[in-house]
């Protein structure tokens, strides 16, 4: 017999795009069990990130507060604060039993033995962060896995993996497939005790390297070229000292010249100094499809054990990939909707099938919502608001938030511009604003015209009247997403 309290299955894949569904609008991508899941549940077309940088995003959703409030800005930092409570904390104390597969990345994740914080509520941890042997002696539970369980020398193994767009490891020797492999034995061993795992594989995060057979499903010539346009070229000189992975715009169009590399680390933070945009695509879109298919592997595993019905399930990406859109690659420091615009699609028991809701959501939503879906209390200090109402009505609720609110602050690891960068984004559904606070830049989109974001509007003299709105919105919105601080005392 199953416990009624439902189970909750996080699925978080790593630098995904909201625009790589085929149930929400691509055609060119394979996407079968993804397309099946947003069948079963609610697609939040507009979710968008509270930093484009892992780090400070998983710390966001994992905590339910805004960077700025849980101050942890950067990749690869010395600790993670010991003052910050995880959701996944208060789901065991609760009386949930908790598992995590695959990549936390809380702090430095590159060259840390133990990649935990202190109470993070997971009773099993199988932990692998960047899959190839470069990880610099660190954990990495998916190596023991390859040569404990399949027999094979991780380090023979990634030898030779050293292209940006290139065939990678075997599906069946993948991290994807691992990640799927741990999931279900810590489903089975936890019998009916009520579970939350979270499931988080590196793909697809560069390089793009899919198992040869699913590179070869996908043709570059027939993929839609990035967003591009010549003023790209000059437009994108301006932000060459914002830090980012990518500081100089390269046309994607032109195939260029990839690199190798010194080390497989290297390729999943230094973009190469050209590259075929429509070849990136085309492999990043054959990695999600092995996503899509490990994601199903795992559904399809909660099905045939009685999970399924009692089980909530979140698929979402911690945020996007510039892709070659405006001649970038990677992230870092900017707010285009291929970087800060994620999907994320929720079913559960009691919840709404085949929705799609417009209303502007944001990650740090999601650990209030699974708190309040466990029938636990939503601590103060939270800054996100439960999506629960929406997840239930079935459409009735069309709106959640005014606006979303992203911001950077010396984000990257890696990144040619020498000067720190901090930046907030204030996004509306047709207005984006993004202030350059330590660069005197600033930038303005009405995607309801300009859907691509090539019209920067902000220097237009036109837009003076909507941008002093704007800016005193944008102003009061990074105000309220700063902490109230040490509780006061309360006299009786």
């Amino acid at each position: 017999m199953i416990n009624r309290r439902p189970n909750i299955l996080w699925y978080c894949a790593d630098q995904m795009r909201s625009d790589t569904i085929g149930a929400l609008g691509n055609p060119y991508i394979r996407t079968p069990n993804l397309d099946a899941h947003v069948a079963r549940g609610t697609a939040f077309e507009n979710a968008y990130v509270q930093s484009p940088v892992c780090t400070p995003s998983r710390a966001s959703f994992l905590t339910g507060r805004y960077p700025m409030s849980t101050r942890v800005y950067r990749n690869e930092t010395v600790y993670f604060p010991p003052n910050e409570t995880l959701v996944t904390k208060i789901l065991a104390d609760g009386g949930y039993r908790g598992g995590l597969v695959g990549k936390l990345h809380l702090n430095a994740a590159i060259r840390r033995q133990e990649q935990r914080v202190e109470d993070d509520g997971y009773d099993f941890f199988a932990y692998s962060h960047l899959p190839s042997s470069a990880d610099h002696g660190v954990r990495n539970d998916y190596h023991t896995w390859l040569k404990e369980e399949r027999g094979v020398d991780p380090e023979a193994l990634f030898a030779k993996q050293m292209g940006f767009i290139a065939p990678g490891v075997p599906a069946e020797l993948h991290q994807s497939t691992w990640c799927t492999d741990m999931a279900m034995r810590f489903i089975d061993e936890s019998g009916n005790q009520p579970w939350f795992l979270s499931v988080n594989p590196f793909d697809p995060h560069p390089p793009f390297d899919p198992p040869q057979d699913y590179l070869d499903r996908y043709d570059p010539k027939a993929m839609p070229a990035p967003l591009f346009r010549e003023s790209d070229l000059e437009r994108q000189k301006m932000f060459e000292n914002v830090s980012a992975q990518t500081t100089q715009a390269f046309d994607p169009t032109d195939t260029g010249t990839e690199s190798d590399y010194s080390d497989q680390a290297e390729r999943s933070y230094r973009p190469p100094p050209g590259y075929d945009g429509r070849a990136a695509k085309a492999a990043y879109y054959a990695m999600i499809e092995l996503l899509d298919e490990q994601f199903g592997r795992l559904v399809e595993h909660l099905e045939q054990i009685g999970h399924l019905h009692n089980t909530i399930i979140i698929f979402m990406s911690d945020h996007g990939e510039l892709l070659g859109d405006h001649g970038l690659m990677y992230k870092g420091g900017r707010f285009f909707e291929s970087l800060v615009h994620v999907p994320m699609i929720i079913s559960g028991p009691g919840y709404a099938v085949g929705q799609k809701s417009k209303a502007l959501v944001e990650l740090v939503d999601v650990a209030p919502t699974l708190l309040e879906a466990a029938g636990l209390e939503i601590p103060e200090t939270m800054q996100g608001q439960s999506l629960v109402p929406i997840l239930r009505q079935n459409g009735k609720v069309t709106t959640h938030k005014e606006t979303v609110f992203c911001e950077y602050h010396d984000g990257v690891y890696y990144s040619q511009a020498d000067q720190r960068t901090y930046a907030t984004m204030t996004f509306d559904g047709r207005y984006k604003l993004v202030v350059y606070h330590t660069h005197d830049i600033c930038e303005l989109f009405d995607l309801e015209a300009d859907p691509g974001e090539f019209t920067n509007l902000y220097y237009d003299g036109a837009s003076d009247e909507l941008r002093h709105k704007l800016i005193y919105r944008h102003m009061n919105r990074v105000a309220n997403a700063s902490d109230q601080g040490v509780a006061r005392v309360i006299y009786v």
